[in-house]
């Protein structure tokens, strides 16, 4: 499987990735994305919700700052585009414990994308910083700022998306805020500081689980396993 983020790349890498017997996957937060990636070759679609930590996969909106204020959750979102195309859709966006992975399959899924669940397994690359923030996570903890990368992504906030957004007219084009931060980052990070770190994460980081990746993996199976018990009941006596 090959994911992509941002639409997909040009047809002669596709045809070349697809010749190599690989399944091609891409991000939609519209139902016109997911419709345009259906057509141009996407073998499943990835449903992203509003929820959903680190960058857009938003490629069709001409203004992508006004576009956060239009985004589905992934609750509304995951229906409309199992309606609009004919190949799977993968659900994503705040899922991070076994009760939104049966919310999802109940929604019409084929399957289901945690990334923000992970982060503070042992297995992750997650700095020590970032895994800090993520143990202080709340519910209102996250947004959605342009002010690291110039295109939206949803972070935990800290000082520098305080005082320069959370969305900035002036944010320079992608990717190029990230350079210029870079001296910032360093210094504070050296100081034990994550003022001037992207601290990319979903908006499900109070429900993240500091355990082994394997053992995390199989408690999530059996919590939505259980949850779909007592529904498969009350659909069976209906």
């Amino acid at each position: 499987m090959v994911s992509f983020h941002f639409g997909l790349p040009p047809q002669a890498l596709l045809a070349r990735v697809k010749a190599a017997g690989c399944r091609v996957l891409s991000s939609a937060t519209t139902v016109e994305e997911a419709r345009w990636l259906e057509a141009h070759g996407a073998d499943a679609i990835i449903a992203q919700g509003n929820e959903a930590g680190g960058h857009r996969g938003t490629f069709l909106a001409h203004d992508l700052n006004a576009s956060v204020t239009s985004q589905l959750g992934t609750l509304a979102l995951v229906p409309q585009i199992v309606d609009a195309v004919g190949v799977p859709v993968v659900a994503a966006g705040g899922i991070a414990d076994g009760r939104g992975i049966a919310a999802a399959f109940a929604l019409g899924a084929a399957g289901v994308q945690l990334g923000t669940a992970y982060l503070l397994c042992p297995e992750a690359a997650t700095p020590p910083l970032h895994r800090e923030a993520l143990r202080q996570a709340r519910g209102n903890t996250t947004v959605v700022t342009n002010v690291f990368t110039g295109r939206p992504a949803r972070v935990l906030a800290n000082r520098f998306v305080r005082e320069l957004g959370p969305l900035a007219d002036a944010a320079p084009d992608f990717p190029l805020p990230l350079g210029g931060l870079t001296p910032l980052r360093v210094k504070a990070e050296q100081q034990g500081s994550d003022d001037f770190t992207p601290l990319w994460s979903g908006a499900g980081a109070p429900l993240a689980k500091e355990m082994p990746a394997q053992a995390l993996t199989l408690e999530l199976v059996k919590e939505a396993a259980e949850r779909f018990t007592p529904l498969n009941g009350r659909i069976a006596t209906s």
